[in-house]
């Protein structure tokens, strides 16, 4: 039965019945990680005199099951360097006048606020309030990182159209190709421009970040073109979950993986928009380090996605299937 011929009421309920069912499915991976953020085994160091340390540890234990991943470490600057080589997020250093907390704002405000939450807890009794020592701050134009968060969404929304795009509109291969590697670069530029001249969020060196956007941009819209040239349009919609309705909501770029139900919060930074966030934030404030592993990540998604293109024999999706790269988007000549 072709379009002009379908019944329009069963069509159109149809689709409202899709449409619900999408949206019980979405709503719960959208809302499930924001509802439920907790620390889960988050990476901490303790410091100071052996028994003061255990006493600490058990404390911290004993308030917050299983939240805290506790390492010792001997000395305060030991813990500070670990804070800016991104090991833990937060140190408590007890000291001759109490327990300090020595944070990295910049990693997750929402991590550190946590922590200077759980510091007023222990200093409850006694008297004396845990002073904060911000080692690595987060950006005084954006203490709450709200803005960071923010500026992934479209980000990964630009990936995901320009992928699609030159997926249905250009079919030859080399020039999609070529398409999705100018992508990357300008969307660097843009990026690092809004993000960092513009807003000020970010506060690093710009070229390595705007590198690390246009990266992020690249893997995004490289791996929906190259599923999409792969799958047709299945794949540009396979492409479109793993990019934003999969991979925005697990990214933690907002909070932090550890503080997502898991496995989803490690899960996420196997994903372009989690890597993405990793990378920026390691470039933007901790000179490049944690930036190992979301580089790779991003390289992967990226070099599969060109292969792809450039070795899917699928012309172009709406594109003349003349078996070449020449064909020519359809037009509806009725």
């Amino acid at each position: 039965m072709s379009d002009r011929t379908r019944p329009p009421l069963p069509t159109a309920l149809g689709i409202a019945v899709l449409a619900a069912v999408l949206m019980a499915l979405l709503v719960p991976l959208f809302a499930g990680p924001a509802a439920n953020l907790a620390p889960r085994d988050l990476p901490i160091a303790v410091v100071g005199p052996a028994p003061a340390v255990d006493e600490l540890a058990g404390r911290l234990a004993a308030a917050r099951p299983g939240a805290f991943e506790v390492t010792t470490l001997p000395d305060a600057a030991t813990a500070d360097r670990a804070l800016r080589d991104r090991q833990v997020y937060g140190a408590f250093v007890v000291g001759p006048e109490g327990v300090a907390l020595h944070t990295a704002a910049a990693a997750s405000p929402t991590v550190a606020a946590l922590l200077t939450e759980a510091a007023a807890q222990l200093s409850t009794g006694t008297g004396r309030p845990v002073p904060v020592v911000e080692v690595v701050p987060a950006d005084p134009d954006d203490p709450r990182g709200a803005g960071f968060a923010a500026g992934f969404l479209p980000f990964a929304m630009a990936g995901m159209a320009a992928g699609a795009l030159l997926t249905l509109l250009v079919a030859s291969r080399v020039a999609r190709l070529l398409g999705l590697m100018a992508f990357g670069v300008l969307a660097g530029g843009v990026g690092v421009a809004v993000l960092h001249g513009w807003l000020g969020v970010i506060a690093g060196n710009p070229f390595v970040e705007g590198a690390a956007v246009g990266l992020f941009a690249l893997a995004a819209a490289a791996t929906v073109s190259g599923l999409g040239a792969l799958l047709g349009r299945a794949g540009i919609g396979l492409g479109a979950l793993l990019v934003f309705l999969v991979g925005n909501p697990i990214s933690a770029v907002g909070a932090a993986p550890e503080l997502l139900p898991q496995p989803w919060g490690a899960v996420g930074q196997f994903l372009p928009v989690g890597a993405g966030g990793t990378l920026l934030r390691s470039v933007a404030f901790f000179d490049g380090a944690g930036a190992g592993w979301p580089v790779a990540v991003l390289a992967g998604y990226a070099l599969v996605g060109l292969v792809l293109v450039l070795a899917a024999r699928r012309p172009a999706v709406g594109a003349a299937p003349d078996g070449g790269d020449v064909a020519g988007p359809v037009t509806d000549t009725r």
